[in-house]
């Protein structure tokens, strides 16, 4: 079928000022986003910038067909979507684009970073549309859903199968901490999708994520505080580490089957657990040592101890199960609920 259409952003730099219009274009720098799409303003066209123009082969919101809901959250929902003529099915995220003017230009660099993300274990961000308020994101389609999902279907990962996953999120971090220089700061299980062929990757930095951050909803009990690294649960200077402590605590979830911490009641009971309480580790009695050391590696309290997704790459629990061809693939399909889930968080 072909690999889908990508969009070539040019580097030009410009300031034409920032606005949404009446007619449907997002404004902000050099970046305007209207129905045909996203693109960057060249220095030549500072001032009244001409409409955008659709570029060749470029994906279109008129050619794509909504096939069903496959995924809500607070800012808006994601679409299964059909490609009319080539067959591909793409995720498409429309997020409702009530927002205040300051939160205008970090949108627009995150659409950018968004675009210009190429990397097997980040899922592929193909377009952006701004159509009535509304902006939408076409997005690579990862059908086995999220990490959330298969959890509540197979309960818990054994090691063996987690080595081979972490592997793929740790290439993905890899990537975003030092090509894209992101810290990704929401690592959870509903946030690293499957497909059925074994593929894990990274999702859902960007827009939505901003426009939740800065809605006032702490999202406290379901995901985003829970995975919080102290520095940054407290308010305190954060940094690529923080996401490196997120890591352990979901490695730790899918192998044991319960969040680390207790249930807390409160945003407050938890900071004060994540803070001053010692950090979760693995039971020795339940994995192997290699296992536990790694989870020692990621969930430190001092950011300084713990160790870049580069260290982690060549820690032994990720080698240990190397000579077993583990079949991620296989294990997806099998061992978890029937593929094509289509849940994928909005």
């Amino acid at each position: 079928m072909g690999k889908p259409p990508k969009l070539a952003l040019p580097s030009h730099e410009s300031t034409i000022g920032k606005f949404l219009t009446q007619s449907g274009t997002f404004k902000d720098g050099d970046l305007l986003v209207n129905k045909d799409g996203l693109r960057i303003v060249s220095q030549s066209e500072k001032g009244e910038a001409p409409p955008i123009e659709p570029l060749d082969n470029q994906l279109s919101l008129d050619d794509l067909d909504v096939i069903k809901v496959i995924g809500k959250g607070s800012s808006g929902n994601v679409q299964l979507v059909r490609h009319k003529f080539t067959g591909q099915f793409f995720a498409l995220k429309v997020i409702q684009l009530n927002i205040e003017d300051s939160i205008r230009r970090q949108i627009a660099q995150e659409l950018k970073i968004s675009l210009s993300t190429q990397c097997q274990y980040v899922v592929m961000c193909y377009q952006c549309f701004y159509v009535n308020g509304v902006i939408s994101v076409v997005l690579e389609y990862m059908d086995g859903g999220s990490l959330a999902d298969f959890l509540k279907t197979v309960k818990t990962i054994p090691e063996d199968y987690l080595a081979a996953i972490c592997k793929q999120v740790l290439q993905g971090m890899m990537y975003l901490h030092s090509e894209k220089h992101i810290i990704y700061r929401d690592l959870k299980p509903s946030n690293i999708l499957i497909n059925h062929r074994g593929e894990v990757k990274i999702s859902d930095f960007g827009v939505s994520a901003i426009i939740s951050s800065s809605s006032g909803q702490r999202d406290t009990f379901t995901g985003t505080c829970n995975y919080m690294a102290p520095e940054r649960i407290s308010g305190k200077k954060h940094g690529y580490m923080s996401d490196i402590w997120s890591l352990g605590l979901v490695m730790l979830e899918c192998a044991t089957g319960d969040f680390p911490f207790p249930p807390r009641e409160s945003f407050y009971e938890l900071l004060e657990a994540v803070v001053d309480q010692p950090p979760p580790s693995a039971p020795p009695n339940q994995f192997s040592p290699e296992f536990c050391s790694f989870i020692s590696a990621c969930i430190q309290k001092d950011a300084s101890d713990r160790s870049s997704a580069q260290v982690l790459l060549g820690h032994p629990f990720l080698s240990m199960y190397d000579d077993l061809h583990i079949d991620l693939a296989s294990y997806f399909t099998t061992a978890g609920s029937p593929l094509a889930t289509f849940k994928q968080r909005a």
